[in-house]
Parts: structure tokens; C-alpha cells; sequence
């Protein structure tokens, strides 16, 4: 089982401490975002997860537990996003100087293999128009060029949760030749600086500038990382263009503080508020617990691993 760490929250720059109770405890309760009466207990040992993919934008108060999480034999990698925007856009996240040192002393502890670098979403508008985000990719690419192998991008996808958080921001849905001058553009300054450029989540191909599609949740990279070779599908919950293969997320919508104007996870500051003021880092669900009219449904699983024989042929799952 692959767990997602998560599309739906920053758990490693707000709830570290959580975590790493869950992982203590062996298991996390994660409640339906569709049904909130249906509720998912999920094991988390080493033995049943396979690897863990965190998703952050600042993960400062978490690499104190990496050692830990290593001790305990947890294989994992981490996606960080980080942009060109200032806190007119993304209220809560540090200064970008700040961020690029983070960055930094991220790769160093767990190794570049391990961090991918996320320039999402790109976000078109007066301001933050072509020329700034060509300056600005090139400027980051550099200064991180010696700490992760890979870049992945994507453009604003406009969600209703999105257009309500962007208010009277107007931002510009770009047409191919657009995204066409960006491919070429960040094509060439990744070539430069030796890191490998995916688009994350689109249709379109951009095979000729060298840009692949990516697969955030990345059976490849995942196999690697973990030494073991995996039988993993393509995640069906995901967008028909997501590559990503299946994962469990144990993230909770509409509890991330960063207050990016572009969050597809929360629904509006006000809940976001209301669900942090409830937050226990020693409850099994997060941001959240238990009504006493849910049904807990255990999630059994398997491990991924195939086991190799002598004569090199593969058998199913251990």
C-alpha cells in the first residue's frame, strides 16, 4: 500500500506531531469526504505501507522526524511545491529565500532522489504573466539544480472551490500556443540546469520540448526508493490524464493554513479555522473525531511486493 501524505493537506508543515502518533499507534482513521458517515481505518506499519509520498510546501518542523521515521523502516519521498508567488497568493508560506534553504536542507538529509520539485499551478495574470514566471522558473531552477533530479508543472485548473477562493483575481486559462511557449521555454532552462521537466494532470503532449507526463504517486520512483519491484495500478480516483498509481490519502480537506488562493482543498478560510481549532495531535483521525454514528470499515490491504524465485520468474503478491 502506497499512502498519500497528502493531496488534501501540508501534514508535514502543520501536523507533524499527529503523524507521527499515527505511525506509533500502527493505524489512522481517515472519515469519507463524500459520506462523513463512513469511516476508513487504515494500518500504517512498515509491514503493510510500501512507501509514503508527502506533499508540502514547507517542511521545516518535520525533518526533526525523519530519523525516527527512518529508525522505524518507513521507505518514502517527498513532492515540494514551490513557486514564484508572493504572499498576495500564497498568505502563509514563507519568504522564497526561506523556502529554497528548507529545500535544501530537505535534499541534504533524505537525498535528491527524493524530493521533486513542483512549479504548480502556474497561475497567469497581469502580474504573473509569461516574462515574470520565465525569470523567476530559471532563478529557482538554478539555485536548486543540485538538489532534486526533477521538475513537474502544471497550469491552473479552474475548480469552483478555486474561482470562489481567486475572487476579482482574474487569471488567463492559457490556449496551446501558450503552454507551447512555456514547454519550449522551461524546457531549455531545465535542460541547462540538469533537471528532467513533467507536466502533472494535462492532456497534451509536449513529447517534442523533452517534457514527459508525470506520475506524481511514481511506481518507478517508488521501486527504486524502496528496492522491491511492485505490482501497482493506475490510481482510478484520480483524473482520467493523472498518472499517478493507487494510494491511500489520510489528509483532511479544508484544514491546510498556507491560505494559497488557488487550494483546490479548502472550501474558505472560515472552515478552515473551524476545523484547525479542533486539531489533536493525539487523535486518530485528523482534524476530526469520531461522532459516535459512523461506520468504521477496515481497509484490508496488501503488500505490492512480487517475490522473485530462483528462475527469475515473478509470483503474486507477498
Amino acid at each position: 500500500m502506497i499512502i498519500s501524505a497528502s493531496r488534501r493537506t501540508d501534514i508535514p508543515a502543520f501536523y507533524g506531531e499527529w503523524f507521527m502518533n499515527r505511525l506509533k499507534d500502527g493505524e489512522v482513521l481517515v472519515r469519507n469526504p463524500m459520506n462523513s458517515k463512513q469511516v476508513t481505518r487504515v494500518y500504517l506499519t512498515p509491514e503493510k505501507v510500501d512507501c509514503i509520498v508527502f506533499w508540502t510546501k514547507n517542511p521545516s518542523e518535520f525533518i526533526k522526524y525523519l530519523p525516527q521515521i527512518d529508525s522505524m523502516g518507513y521507505k518514502y519521498y517527498f513532492l515540494f511545491t514551490l513557486t514564484s508567488y508572493d504572499q498576495s497568493v500564497e498568505v502563509n508560506v514563507d519568504k522564497k529565500k526561506k523556502i529554497i534553504d528548507i529545500f535544501k536542507q530537505l535534499s541534504n538529509a533524505v537525498g535528491k532522489e527524493k524530493v521533486i520539485w513542483r512549479y504548480d499551478p502556474i497561475l497567469l495574470t497581469a502580474s504573473y504573466n509569461k516574462d515574470y514566471h520565465f525569470k523567476w522558473f530559471e532563478y529557482l531552477a538554478q539555485n536548486l539544480s543540485s538538489y532534486t533530479d526533477e521538475c513537474i508543472i502544471s497550469f491552473l485548473s479552474f475548480y469552483n472551490k478555486v474561482k470562489r477562493n481567486m475572487g476579482d483575481i482574474k487569471c488567463v486559462l492559457p490556449e496551446m500556443p501558450m503552454i507551447e511557449l512555456f514547454a519550449e521555454h522551461f524546457a531549455r532552462i531545465s535542460k541547462k540546469y540538469g533537471i528532467s521537466l513533467y507536466t502533472c494532470s494535462h492532456e497534451f503532449d509536449l513529447d517534442k520540448y523533452g517534457i514527459g507526463h508525470a506520475k506524481c504517486v511514481d511506481d518507478q520512483i517508488i521501486e527504486k526508493i524502496t528496492g522491491n519491484i511492485l505490482r501497482l495500478k493506475k490510481d482510478k480516483s484520480q483524473r482520467e490524464e493523472c498518472g499517478c498509481v493507487e494510494s491511500k490519502d489520510i489528509g483532511a480537506y479544508n484544514s491546510c493554513n498556507h491560505g494559497c488562493i488557488y487550494c483546490y482543498a479548502n472550501c474558505s478560510e472560515g472552515k478552515v479555522r473551524l476545523n484547525v481549532s479542533g486539531y489533536d495531535p493525539y487523535s486518530p483521525m485528523l482534524c476530526d473525531s469520531l461522532t459516535g454514528n459512523e461506520k468504521i470499515v477496515d481497509l484490508i490491504v496488501k503488500s505490492n511486493k512480487i517475490i522473485k524465485y530462483k528462475d527469475n520468474q515473478f509470483d503474486v503478491f507477498e
